[in-house]
């Protein structure tokens, strides 16, 4: 039986491609449609992941003025900015009410709200660069739901008590 990480990561290679090849966008990165599709029940989560690789992108972008970056230091600088600044988000303790507990986790069992992997916020992050944040962010939530369709109809419903 394959495992669901694998198959959500190779379905999101799948369509990653597509929407490269059909629409011209990229959907920040070929493996990150199918790390945020394990999480869409942890909008938290996603919603941390988004603002690291946004606070990526200003930063870099904005280290850019002073700097000449481009090329292979762009890509690294950004995805070691993206792995900084997600070690320092989960330094920060976020407390909420009982009402952001309920949207952030479908299971019973207190969830910690960190964001999505070390290397993802700086991946998309690199093509928020590339191509802009509209534009990136709405071809990897697209991407992310067809990704999490494909995971419901090949594992059934048991893709909902994932803990991701």
């Amino acid at each position: 039986m394959i495992d669901i990480l694998t198959a959500s990561i190779g379905i999101g290679l799948a369509v990653s491609l597509m929407f490269s090849e059909m629409f011209g966008l990229a959907a920040g990165g070929m493996v990150v449609p199918g790390y945020i599709a394990l999480y869409l029940n942890r909008p938290i989560d996603i919603a941390l992941t988004l603002a690291a690789s946004f606070v990526t992108y200003l930063v870099v972008h904005s280290l850019s003025t002073f700097i000449i970056i481009y090329g292979k230091r762009r890509t690294v600088l950004m995805i070691i900015v993206g792995y900084l600044v997600r070690g320092a988000m989960t330094q920060i303790p976020f407390y909420a009410s009982e009402s952001l507990y309920q949207l952030s986790t479908l299971s019973p069992i207190p969830a910690e709200w960190e964001p999505i992997g070390y290397v993802i916020p700086g991946l998309i992050a690199i093509w928020m660069d590339r191509q802009g944040v509209v534009e990136t962010l709405s071809a990897l939530v697209t991407s992310a739901v067809v990704v999490r369709l494909a995971l419901m109809l090949v594992f059934g419903m048991e893709l909902q008590n994932l803990g991701a």
